[in-house]
């Protein structure tokens, strides 16, 4: 089996893709900042040394890795977006990468695939055209702060090519889970009965289920006919009501009340963040599909039972 050497490894996405790994007889090595601070080790796992800010890394998990899977950054909903924050989210990507791009070119490695997160972000508010088919891999960045930060996050990673690794770049939806992230954020208000709307509710939620991403990361290990940008969302987006409703159904029967908090709550409240949170952004699955990929949970329906039920 593979040795996988994973960034971010430690988050939401990366301590599940871990245990697939694993589960898999892979061996798995996760960067983090300081190995000995992690309380709860798994004992299957390598930890080894990293900081982007200062560009160090430990060399020897480098030149043991195979692939390399680089999810490391800052969360972009943990705080509300300063231009300090701002700064911190673009380059805790961009320097990460620049670390992973030296350190590949500076070490004798057999490094064969890099396998980078990227966001959906990269595309702007619906069009006419991306409400009927979906947005496309092929389309230019958007100019705001999110699809600059995606833009360059690609970008940073993005020579590795020229050190003959082969590169997949996944720009993932909302992340459904069970262990945090923004289900639980969804399901905060039916703890009092409350279905939260978000502005009209008729914004499209591109989302995946997170067993689908990790199994999109393994596969892109494995299939070396993957190459450049793919989509990592669910075939089925849905609007935040039809969300928002969907999840209170599956939790509370038909004991709730639906109620919408206006824009103007959600900007007082988010700042310049609550742009993505009432954004629509239809994102198409068709290129990951072509390729080969068979999700699980294609509908908000599959997911939810999944997730809230399982």
């Amino acid at each position: 089996m593979s040795t996988i050497l994973i960034t971010g490894g430690t988050g939401m996405i990366g301590t599940q893709l871990a245990k697939l790994l694993l589960a898999q007889q892979h061996r798995v090595i996760v960067l983090t900042r300081d190995a000995h601070k992690i309380k709860h080790k798994h004992p299957g796992i390598r930890y080894a040394n990293w900081d982007a800010g200062n560009q160090t890394i430990d060399e020897k998990a480098v030149a043991d890795a195979d692939h390399v899977i680089h999810l490391a950054g800052a969360g972009v909903a943990d705080e509300r977006w300063s231009e300090k924050r701002k700064k911190e989210i673009v380059e805790s990507r961009t320097q990460s990468s620049a670390l992973l791009v030296k350190a590949m070119h500076d070490v004798p490695n057999k490094i064969k695939t890099v396998v980078s997160a990227s966001a959906i972000g990269w595309y702007g508010p619906d069009t006419e055209a991306s409400r009927e088919q979906g947005f496309v891999e092929t389309q230019p960045a958007d100019t705001a702060f999110l699809g600059e930060t995606c833009r360059l996050w690609e970008e940073s990673i993005e020579p590795v090519t020229a050190l003959g690794k082969r590169l997949v770049k996944l720009r993932t939806g909302i992340v459904l889970s069970k262990t945090g992230g923004a289900l639980e954020e969804f399901k905060k208000p039916l703890k009092a009965f409350v279905a939260a709307v978000l502005g009209d509710g008729k914004q499209i939620v591109s989302w995946i289920h997170i067993d689908d991403l990790c199994r999109m990361y393994i596969d892109a290990i494995g299939n070396e006919n993957l190459h450049g940008v793919y989509n990592a969302v669910a075939p089925g987006p849905v609007s935040n009501k039809t969300l928002t409703i969907a999840l209170a159904k599956t939790l509370r029967g038909n004991s709730f009340v639906t109620i919408h908090v206006p824009s103007f709550v959600l900007k007082a409240m988010l700042g310049e963040m609550s742009i993505e949170v009432l954004k629509s952004a239809t994102v198409s699955s068709k290129k990951i599909e072509a390729a080969g990929f068979a999700f699980r949970f294609p509908t908000i329906g599959d997911a939810l039972r999944d997730l809230v039920r399982g």
